[in-house]
C-alpha cells in the first residue's frame, strides 16, 4: 500500500473517530435535551429522544457555522495541527466522555474536546501554539453559560409565576405540558446547533492540516456538515439514560412549568453563544437553568450536594481530557 493510501486511511480513521465522538456527544447529552420533558411526564422516553433528535438535525438549516470556525481555526495554530494532534484530541475527549457516562456524571463533551485539543497541542509544541482569544472565550463561557442559564431560567420562572398568579394550578399544569414541547424543541435545536459544530470544527481542522481543505475557506465541505448533524441526531436517539435521572430529578423536582422555564432559559443561552461563535457546554447551560428554576421556588428545593458534584466534574473536564490527549499524542508518535 502506497504512502498516499496510508495517509488517506489515517484521515478516514480520524474522521470516523470524530463522528464517534459526535455520536457519543448526542448520546451523552441526550439527557440534557430530554430530562425535563421526561421527568415531568410530558413525553415518554422513546418519544422524547426521537423528538430531540429531529430538532438536533434540523439545526443544520438554522445556524451559521460560527462555532465550527472557532474550533477549527480559533483554538490552535494551524501550522501545529497534524494527524497526531487530532488523534490525541479525540482520544482525550472520548475517554473522558466514557468515564463520565459510566458514572452517570453530566460533564461537558464540548469542553472535553477543547481540553483534548489543548492537551495534544501543548504536548507537541507548548502553550505558545495555542490561540489565546479562542481559549479565553471558551474558558470564560464555562462560567458565563451556566450563569446565563440560571438568570434566564429564574427570570422565566418569576415572569410565569407573576403572569399566571390568578390561574388555577391544574390549568397551569395542563397548558405548560403543551408549551413544554415548544421549549424542549427550542433547547434541542440549540443543542444541535452548538454541539454538532464542534465536531465539524475538528474535522475541518484535520482537513486543513492534511491539505484537503484550505484555511481561507469560509466553510468546510458539505459532507462534513451533514455527517456531523446526522451523527449527533442518531446519538440523541439512543439516549444517555444514566444521566436522565440526575438532570431531571436529583437536582430539583420539576413540574411542567419549571421544565418549560428551564428549557427556555437554556435555549436562549445556547442561541446567544452559537451566534457569538462560542463553543459552550449544553450540560452547564441546562444545569444552571434547572438550578435557577429550583432556587426561585426556595433554596432548599435545590439539592446543592448533587449540583456541587456536577461542578467538580466541570472543573476537572478540561485538565483531565487534556492530560489524556497529551499521553495519547505521545504514544501515537512513539508507535507510528
Amino acid at each position: 500500500m502506497g504512502t498516499m493510501q496510508v495517509a488517506l486511511w489515517v484521515i478516514v480513521l480520524l474522521v470516523a473517530m470524530a463522528l464517534l465522538f459526535d455520536f457519543m456527544n448526542g448520546f451523552h447529552d441526550a439527557a440534557n435535551s430530554i430530562a425535563t420533558v421526561v421527568s415531568t411526564g410530558v413525553l415518554r422516553p422513546t418519544q422524547a429522544v426521537v423528538f430531540a433528535a429531529f430538532f438536533n438535525f434540523i439545526a443544520i438549516f438554522i445556524f451559521h457555522l460560527s462555532v465550527a470556525a472557532t474550533v477549527g481555526k480559533g483554538i490552535a495554530d494551524k501550522g501545529v495541527v497534524d494527524v497526531y494532534v487530532v488523534f490525541g484530541a479525540l482520544s482525550g475527549a472520548i475517554t473522558w466522555n466514557v468515564i463520565t457516562w459510566f458514572y452517570g456524571i453530566p460533564s461537558s463533551s464540548s469542553h472535553a474536546l477543547i481540553g483534548g485539543i489543548v492537551g495534544a497541542v501543548i504536548a507537541k509544541a507548548g502553550t505558545g501554539a495555542l490561540m489565546a482569544t479562542g481559549i479565553i472565550r471558551t474558558v470564560v463561557f464555562i462560567f458565563v453559560s451556566p450563569l446565563l442559564g440560571y438568570i434566564f431560567g429564574s427570570l422565566m420562572m418569576v415572569l410565569v409565576a407573576w403572569l399566571f398568579r390568578r390561574v388555577a394550578p391544574s390549568k397551569i399544569d395542563r397548558w405548560f405540558r403543551r408549551l413544554q414541547l415548544v421549549s424542549a424543541g427550542a433547547y434541542s435545536l440549540g443543542h444541535g446547533g452548538n454541539d454538532a459544530q464542534k465536531t465539524i470544527g475538528i474535522i475541518w481542522m484535520l482537513l486543513i492540516a492534511t491539505g484537503y481543505a484550505q484555511a481561507g475557506e469560509t466553510s468546510p465541505p458539505t459532507w462534513t456538515i451533514i455527517a456531523c448533524y446526522a451523527a449527533i441526531g442518531f446519538g440523541t436517539m439512543f439516549g444517555g439514560w444514566r444521566i436522565v435521572k440526575t438532570m431531571g430529578q436529583k437536582i430539583t423536582k420539576l413540574k411542567p412549568v419549571g421544565g418549560f422555564c428551564a428549557e427556555t432559559g437554556g435555549a436562549m443561552t445556547l442561541f446567544i453563544a452559537t451566534a457569538l461563535g462560542v463553543p459552550v457546554s449544553t450540560t452547564h447551560t441546562i444545569t444552571g437553568a434547572i438550578v435557577g428554576v429550583g432556587s426561585v421556588q426556595r433554596a432548599s428545593a435545590v439539592r446543592w450536594g448533587v449540583a456541587g458534584t456536577i461542578v467538580w466534574a466541570w472543573i476537572l473536564t478540561i485538565p483531565a481530557s487534556a492530560f489524556v490527549a497529551g499521553v495519547a499524542y505521545w504514544i501515537s508518535r512513539q508507535l507510528f
